[in-house]
């Protein structure tokens, strides 16, 4: 018996993949000029929302978090709790290199050198500020990890 031309046979755990990559829902965390980037990615000419993106106002909805711009040491304790308070599996980004690295003002004592040191970073996108485009691009990249997940690094 031939199945039907319509009929797709798949596995659960595939389709649960396709739908989690296909339905970010990132939680912003614009801090600084970095976060006027990412809200032009959700206007109209990127439109993040086509792709699945919509942004959620809490970390409870949330399973992406965007950390746009530098990060105080003052505020560490709070990025840490929100990350925790995400759903699982959860995804960061880090987007510009105050997020990376400290950018400028790196050698600061009040800045944290790299959102990575507090928690973990899938995806880095360089620039001061980086364009929205690379935010898209940094996002579908990650919805074609989460797609695929032979190339996710190994979780602990």
């Amino acid at each position: 018996m031939k199945p039907e031309p319509n009929i797709f046979f798949s596995t659960l755990q595939s389709l649960a993949n396709w739908a989690a990559g296909s339905s970010l829902w990132p939680f912003s965390f614009g801090i600084s000029c970095c976060a006027i980037q990412m809200m032009h990615a959700a206007a109209s000419r990127i439109d993040l929302d086509r792709f699945g993106c919509l942004f959620r106002p809490s970390p409870r909805h949330s399973d992406l978090m965007i950390v746009a711009g530098s990060v105080t040491k003052k505020m560490s304790s709070q990025i840490i709790t929100l990350y925790d308070q995400m759903l699982e599996p959860k995804y960061v980004i880090a987007m510009g290199i105050c997020a990376i690295s400290g950018g400028l003002f790196k050698e600061s004592e009040s800045i944290v050198n790299g959102v990575g040191k507090l928690i973990p970073v899938d995806i880095e996108i360089p620039g001061c500020p980086p364009s929205p485009k690379d935010l898209a691009e940094a996002i579908l990249g990650l919805q074609r990890r989460i797609k695929n997940p032979i190339h996710l690094p190994a979780t602990k």
